[in-house]
Parts: C-alpha cells; structure tokens; sequence
C-alpha cells in the first residue's frame, strides 16, 4: 500500500509536475493555512468540545525524541472527537497551562484520569482536573514487578557465564577441553536462564511442556528465581479480585512482603507501589487502564510511520487533529 508522500509522488510524475508543487497545493487546498490553531500548534492544541467524564493522559515521541503529552477522551474509543489535547513536552506546568485552557466548569465534571507512573503527569491532573480520581495503569505496576523478576534472572544468567569463563581458563591450562554442564532438559545452565525468560512472563498453567521442564529445572537450580516468579504471580492474583478492599488488604500484605524477600528490586518496588498507592487501588473501582492511551499512541506513530517520518511537525498535526479532534 502507498503511503500519501508516495501517493503525491506517483500522482505528480503522472501528471507531469513537481512533487513539491502538488504537495503545496494539496497543502493549501486542505484548509491548513486559514487553521485556527495554526499559529500555537506545534506548542498546544486544545479541543475542549471533546472532553468527558473519563480521560487518559500519555506521552509519545512525536519526531527525533520530541515528547508531546496526549489527554484523550476514553469514550470516543480512539476515533473522532479522541484528541482533548496535544502539549508539546512533559513539564507539568505546561500541561497544566495548557489544560486550564478549558472552562472550569468542563473541567470539573472529569470523574476519572488513568496514567502511568509519571509525578509530572499526577501533579497536573490534580491541578487541572480537581474531581478526577486517579487511576494508575495496572500494566505499568506489572512491568515493574515483571522487571524486578527479570533482573534476578539476568544476575543469576551473569553469574553462570562468570563461572563458566572461569572454568574454561581453568581447562585451557589444564591442557583439557572445556565442555559445559549439560542439564537434565538439555540447556547448559546460562542458556537455560536465557531460555527462561519469556515463560517467566506467563502463569504456569499457559507453559508449554517443555517450558515447564525448564523452568522446573531452573526452580530447582535457583530458589532465588522460583521466589522471585512466585511474588509476581501473588501481584497478578491480586489484580484478579473484585473486593476492593480485599484487593488493598492483599496488596499491603504484598508490600510487606516484599520487604522480607532480602531481594532489593522487590523493595524497590514496594515502595513505590507505596506512593502510588491511592491511584493503584482506585482501578478496582472501574477496573480502568490507560490501554485507550497506548492505542492512541500507536495510532499516532502508525500515522508518522506512514508519512516516513514528521518534517513538517504543524501540517501532521493538523491532519491528525482532522482525524481524532
């Protein structure tokens, strides 16, 4: 399929004219320079006709690493009428700037913001959302805990390979072969954690047959890791249960712990689960996540990537607010 840049292309050679000539004029035939947000558009857009009573907020790399904060409406499910606003940056103050924009009176109706863990991003939904209750990803609380498992599988894979160098040097000067342990399903002990790492991120009733030979065999080998995939599991538990309150008895009993594991990226974790911990909670109230956020985020490179890139930072804006605002 064509992207438009290769569309205007073809259509030009065609027709005889310059490509740049036709994209001026398809340009100033869409409406772009009588726009009237055309003068702040690469600092701010605000659509406040769109707005609703639950909203999300992200960020996303619009061109060469340059962030843009995205607020979008969760009942437009990521069609027209989406885009509430478009800030270029991550300060809160200039989202807040922008967000104020807004009537109060609209603004005071939002009920619910999902977002990640960002402070910048909680301090400006505060501010410019002042009945909104906040609900933290929960896919954002489970990649760091997924994190924290992972990071004991990658010490324990270093570990290995520590062990198997040193043990090779020692052959060399022995005049013998080396030739690694070989485990009861195959791997050598370092491949083995390799192998491991994508089953770790499934429950153990979804691993295949030989996945659960492998990871049986690494439990075995590093109770370390058996402990450290258990403890996400509980988290994942957790986030099934229906109980508010029982989800917040379960998750403080988790936090604490967390402590007692003697494995320092769970601590880390719990404490910040522990600052977070009113927004976190909130999502059992409507069991929300800030997927419409990611989907719209990846509508957004998915539209840049069909435009090879974004040279012309206010026309793609424009053309993404006639899509989603």
């Amino acid at each position: 399929m064509e992207t438009r840049s290769e569309s205007i292309k073809t259509i030009a050679e065609l027709s005889g004219i310059r490509a740049h000539t036709l994209y001026r004029d398809y340009k100033r035939a869409s409406g772009f320079h009588s726009w009237d947000q055309r003068s702040h558009a690469s600092e701010y857009l605000v659509f406040a006709g769109n707005i609703g009573k639950r909203l999300s907020i992200d960020e996303v790399s619009l061109s060469k690493g340059e962030l843009y904060t995205y607020v979008t409406n969760k009942a437009a499910k990521g069609r027209k009428g989406s885009l509430v606003a478009s800030i270029q940056g991550t300060r809160s103050e200039d989202i807040i700037r922008v967000l104020e924009k807004i009537p109060l009176c609209e603004r005071i109706q939002v009920e619910e913001v999902t977002l990640d863990m960002a402070p910048n991003m909680a301090k400006a939904i505060t501010r410019a959302f002042p009945n909104a209750r906040q609900v933290t990803d929960h896919f954002h609380v489970a990649q760091l805990v997924y994190d924290a498992m992972q990071h004991v599988r990658i010490k324990l894979r270093w570990e290995e390979l520590d062990r198997e160098n040193k043990a090779a040097k020692a052959a060399r000067k022995a005049g013998r072969r080396y030739v690694p342990e070989q485990l009861v399903n195959g791997d050598s002990p370092r491949r083995l954690l390799a192998r491991s790492r994508y089953p770790l991120y499934k429950p153990e009733h979804k691993w295949t047959k030989n996945q659960w030979l492998r990871l049986y065999v690494a439990f075995e080998r590093y109770p370390e890791l058996k402990t450290a995939y258990d403890h996400v599991q509980w988290l994942v538990r957790i986030y099934r249960m229906q109980d508010k309150h029982k989800a917040t008895e379960a998750l403080n009993q988790w936090i604490k712990a967390s402590g007692k594991l003697k494995i320092k990226e769970f601590a880390s974790c719990a404490n910040t689960i522990r600052e977070y911990f009113p927004s976190i909670i909130n999502y059992f109230d409507n069991r929300s996540t800030n997927a419409s956020a990611e989907s719209f985020n990846a509508k957004i490179k998915q539209f840049r990537a069909s435009q090879r890139g974004v040279k012309d930072t206010e026309f793609f804006l424009f053309r993404l607010t006639k899509l989603y605002a």
